[in-house]
């Protein structure tokens, strides 16, 4: 991922627009305030599977980066693997700044 996204993402955490771990993300996306979920490359299989699950039954966006949990940690300045975006705009202007060789897999 590169720097320009990581350092937005740093932004939108300021802004109180990003959801930080499994459970509270889950949670956003029943609630439907998730708009976009990004994951670590190297996510533990069990958190891949739950939020993969939920993406697909609450239609959220989500994409696999290619930054390891430490980089997405350093970003949003929490222990991280994994983050939701719960603003429209923000989640727009996050698309945009990623680029085919910082997406893994678009699901």
């Amino acid at each position: 991922m590169n720097s320009n996204a990581l350092g937005f993402l740093g932004l939108i955490r300021r802004a109180g627009k990003l959801t930080i771990g499994c459970d509270p993300i889950v949670d956003s996306m029943k609630k439907g305030t998730a708009k976009l979920v990004l994951m670590a490359s190297d996510i533990s299989p069990n958190t891949k599977k739950t939020i993969l699950r939920n993406s697909k039954e609450y239609g959220v966006h989500t994409i696999i980066v290619k930054c390891s949990k430490e980089e997405l940690s350093f970003a949003v300045g929490k222990l991280a693997a994994v983050v939701s975006v719960d603003d429209e705009g923000f989640a727009e202007g996050i698309k945009k700044k990623l680029t085919d060789d910082t997406v893994m897999t678009s699901i």
